[in-house]
C-alpha cells in the first residue's frame, strides 16, 4: 500500500490558516487573519512556502476553497503549477465536516451539519446551512436551510434589518417593510428594498445560517447594522442566555419546524425557519419579551436541526453525526443540539483541538484532497494519464 500523499492546504478567505498533511500528521501555520488584508496575504504565501520546504518527499497536491477568486485559491494554483502537482478545489462545507473526521481519525460515513455565514456552493450560490453525507469516498448534499434573499447582495451580511425584511418577504408580508424599518433606516431606503425584493433585483438566495441569525436579531430590533462580524448573532445569543438564566428552568414555548421534502428524486430536503421569524417579528420589542423570543429561536432551531439530522442519519444508515462551522461558536445552540442528538442515541463529533470556524478549514481541505488522490489511484487503470502541471481538479463532486 502506497503512503498517503503529502498535501498542502491553503485555507479559505476569513481567519485564514494553512497547513500540511503528511504521513497522517497535521502541521498548521499561524493564523493569518482575513485575506482582505495584504499583510495577511503575504503571510499566507510565506507560510505556504515554509510548509512546502518541510515536506521531505515533496508535496503531491495543493488544496484550496472552491471559490476561484480567493487569494488562497489563486495562490494554491500558482504553487501547484510551480511544483507540477494538481490543485484540488474542495467545497467549503464539505471541508468543515472533513476537518472533524480528520481530527477524530474517522473515515465515515457520517451525516454532517455545517452551519456558518457563507461558502460557495457547487451550484454557484451562497451556502451556509448544509446537511451533508460525508466519507473518505466522497460527499453528497442532503439538505439545506430554506434560502433567504440577500437584499442588496453582500451588504445584507452587514445590515441585519435587510435580512429581517427578506424574512417578511418570504412570509408574504413585504408590505410591512416600510412601516417596520423606515423609521430606523429611512422611508426611502426601506421602500427601495421592498421593491428590490419584490422584483428579485440584486437579491441572490442564500441558505446561510448566519443570515437567519441576522434576520432574527433584526426582527427583534437587537441589531439593525453591524460594526463587526457576528455582532447580531452575539446580541441574539446574549439576550436568549440572559432570559434563560432568569427563567429558573422554565423554557419558552417552542415551535416545531417543518422539514420540506425534496422537490425531485435527486433534490435536497429543506428546514423551514419562516415560522420562527414570524414569531419574532410579532414580538413586541420589550427587553423581557425579546429575550424570551431569542431563547425560542435558539431552542426551536436546535430541536429542528436535531430531528432533521436524526432522520438523515437513519436514512443514510449511520449513528454518527458531525457538527462544524462558525455558528457552533454559539454555546447555547451547540449544547442544546448536542443534547438532543445524544437523547436520540446518536454519536456526536465536533471539533476539539481544531477550530469549528474557517481557521480550521485547511485540515478538512487537506483530508479531502488526500483521500481524493488515493481513491483516484485505486480506481484508475495503469495507463491513466498523470495529472498535468498545475492541473485544476475539483473534489466537489467526488
Amino acid at each position: 500500500m502506497k503512503p498517503a500523499p503529502a498535501v498542502l492546504a491553503c485555507g479559505a478567505w476569513l481567519k485564514n490558516s494553512a497547513g500540511l498533511l503528511q504521513a497522517g500528521a497535521w502541521q498548521a501555520s499561524a493564523l493569518h487573519g482575513d485575506l482582505s488584508d495584504p499583510c495577511a496575504c503575504r503571510a499566507l504565501e510565506a507560510s505556504a512556502r515554509a510548509l512546502i520546504a518541510q515536506a521531505p518527499g515533496g508535496v503531491q497536491a495543493v488544496a484550496h476553497d472552491l471559490h476561484p477568486d480567493f487569494f488562497s485559491s489563486r495562490l494554491a494554483q500558482q504553487l501547484a503549477a510551480e511544483l507540477g502537482v494538481p490543485a484540488l478545489a474542495v467545497q467549503h462545507h464539505h471541508a468543515h465536516i472533513a476537518a472533524v473526521l480528520a481530527e477524530h481519525g474517522e473515515p465515515g460515513p457520517v451525516v454532517g451539519l455545517a452551519l456558518d455565514g457563507v461558502g460557495l456552493g457547487t451550484d454557484g450560490q451562497a451556502w451556509g446551512g448544509e446537511l451533508l453525507a460525508v466519507s473518505s469516498q466522497g460527499w453528497r448534499r442532503l439538505g439545506h436551510l430554506l434560502p433567504l434573499a440577500l437584499a442588496g447582495g453582500d451588504v445584507a451580511a452587514r445590515e441585519p434589518w435587510r435580512m429581517a425584511a427578506a424574512a417578511l418577504q418570504a412570509l408574504g408580508r413585504a408590505e410591512e417593510i416600510p412601516a417596520r424599518f423606515g423609521p430606523a433606516v429611512g422611508p426611502l431606503l426601506a421602500g427601495q428594498l421592498q421593491q428590490m425584493l419584490a422584483r428579485g433585483l440584486n437579491c441572490p438566495p442564500s441558505s446561510s445560517t448566519g443570515r437567519w441569525f441576522d434576520a432574527a436579531a433584526g426582527a427583534l430590533g437587537l441589531s439593525l447594522r453591524q460594526s463587526h462580524e457576528a455582532e447580531a448573532a452575539i446580541a441574539l445569543e446574549h439576550a436568549a442566555s440572559a432570559w434563560l438564566a432568569q427563567a429558573g428552568g422554565r423554557l419558552p414555548e417552542l415551535l416545531v419546524l417543518d422539514i420540506l421534502p425534496p422537490s425531485e428524486p435527486a433534490g435536497c430536503s429543506q428546514l423551514d425557519l419562516r415560522p420562527l421569524l414570524a414569531r419574532l417579528l410579532d414580538t413586541v420589542q420589550v427587553p423581557a419579551l425579546q429575550g424570551e423570543a431569542a431563547a425560542c429561536f435558539h431552542l426551536s432551531l436546535a430541536d429542528g436541526l436535531a430531528r432533521w439530522l436524526a432522520q438523515a442519519a437513519e436514512h443514510e444508515g449511520t449513528q454518527t453525526v458531525c457538527l462544524s462551522g462558525g455558528c457552533f461558536m454559539n454555546r447555547l445552540l451547540s449544547q442544546r443540539l448536542r443534547d438532543q442528538l445524544q437523547l436520540r442515541g446518536l454519536r456526536v463529533l465536533m471539533p476539539q483541538a481544531n477550530s469549528c470556524g474557517d481557521a480550521g478549514l485547511a485540515l478538512g481541505q487537506a483530508w479531502v484532497a488526500a483521500h481524493s488522490m488515493a481513491n483516484a489511484e485505486d480506481s484508475a487503470p495503469a495507463s491513466t494519464r498523470p495529472a498535468q502541471r498545475g492541473e485544476e481538479r475539483s473534489s466537489s463532486c467526488v
